[in-house]
């Protein structure tokens, strides 16, 4: 009996890691993504570096760009819909994407009247519709390395029109973006 209680309890161990690996691969409608609770963990830390106070224009090599109060490139997600977060996203994309949380104030070259958030109990800061997204490999202002990331991820302008057009290379790490 005791070897029949032991087979059932390691099967039953499988099973349970199992199915957590499984929470983690997206599926809710929302940036939280799985059910693990790890997904809100993961928000939570990314919004205490993802807080855009501000929206403003920067000029970049790209033009005139939306960045945060700290110089951050503001990034869109195509796929998304007009002030909905549509992204599926995991734990490991939302370390990459973190939304930019809370609603911001309108700074130099932006405009107020186009400044907004998502519906939710987390609201993600929009721009003309657009939920803004941050890029983790972006490490100083004014970096562009998520810019056209699998033809879906673009920066705005002051107008909240995706600029499409290929960001100058400045490092040759060559990965896809979403490194995982």
């Amino acid at each position: 009996m005791s070897r029949n209680r032991i087979t059932l309890t390691g099967i039953s161990c499988v099973a349970a890691v199992a199915a957590l690996g499984l929470a983690g691969c997206g599926g809710g409608g929302s940036y939280g993504g799985g059910s693990d609770g790890k997904a809100s963990t993961a928000t939570s830390e990314a919004s205490t570096a993802a807080h855009p106070s501000t929206v403003k224009v920067s000029d970049s090599p790209l033009g005139d760009i939306l960045v945060d109060g700290t110089g951050r490139t503001l990034y869109l997600f195509t796929a998304d819909g007009k002030n909905t977060n549509s992204m599926k996203c995991d734990t490991a994309c939302l370390k990459l994407w973190p939304p930019a949380e809370g609603k911001p104030k309108a700074g130099s070259g932006s405009d107020a009247g186009l400044i907004g958030t998502t519906q939710g109990s987390a609201p993600q800061a929009t721009y003309a519709g657009h939920p803004l997204y941050y890029y983790a490999k972006d490490k100083a202002p004014g970096d562009l390395k998520g810019q056209g990331i699998d033809g879906i991820w673009f920066v705005l302008n002051a107008k909240g029109t995706a600029v499409k057009q290929a960001a100058p290379s400045t490092d040759g790490d060559g990965d896809s973006g979403y490194g995982y």
